[in-house]
């Protein structure tokens, strides 16, 4: 699994843009798999029910090793000016696990061909624009237990590394549990012997994708 961009989760990232009168609207968020896609679609159209057209196109890949797949529409417009062209754009931006949408009310002037192309192009750029963008990177998960004299010591160590999902256990001695990055963990194990002076208790588990920004 290699490292990908997408969007923060949980919001959706609009661009809106007017080109002979036509307003085209677009609408980016996060999805996991093809049933998300196909929800946020069926809630824009909903949403935009007076629309001439709610075009689409997603890239779904990279979580647990699954193969990438990828799928637009150019809902009743000429084939290939509005879903192939957004496709285009979220591949130029290395974006994986997104559904957008660009809902077009149309204004009455026909822009042929290229002109279509230009305009859902231009608005799936404004939506990406409006976006918070992160890395998801491979890490992998590690849990080591030592004597609570160290404690002090392994914490200040813990910041210079990137970890995620951090969690702390305290009985006889004190349980780290956590993700490192993946190109990191060579020399996070090589560190951490030296501070606890070996790595007895010291479990190496799967690799997991996770946002780097996550601490």
């Amino acid at each position: 699994m290699e490292a990908y961009k997408t969007v923060k989760k949980g919001k959706v990232y609009t661009g809106e843009i007017t080109e002979k009168k036509s307003r085209f609207i677009g609408s980016l968020v996060f999805t996991e798999n093809e049933a998300e896609a196909l929800d946020f679609l069926d809630s824009v159209r909903k949403q935009h029910f007076k629309a001439r057209h709610n075009c689409s196109a997603y890239i779904i890949g990279n979580m647990s090793g699954i193969p990438d797949k990828e799928h637009s529409s150019d809902d009743g417009e000429p084939q290939g000016t509005a879903g192939k062209p957004m496709l285009a754009v979220l591949k130029g931006e290395g974006l994986k696990n997104v559904m957008l949408v660009v809902t077009r009310y149309f204004g009455g002037v026909l822009l042929g061909t290229g002109g279509l192309v230009r305009a859902y192009t231009d608005a799936s750029k404004e939506a990406i624009k409006a976006a918070e963008l992160q890395e998801i990177r491979p890490f992998i998960s590690v849990d080591f237990s030592f004597d609570y004299a160290k404690e002090g010591a392994v914490r200040r160590f813990l910041e210079n590394y990137t970890v995620s999902s951090f969690e702390t256990a305290y009985s006889d001695r004190v349980s780290f549990s956590m993700a490192v990055d993946r190109e990191e963990i060579e020399a996070f194990k090589k560190g951490l012997t030296s501070v606890l002076s070996g790595l007895s208790g010291f479990n190496e588990g799967t690799e997991v994708m996770l946002p780097a920004d996550i601490s």
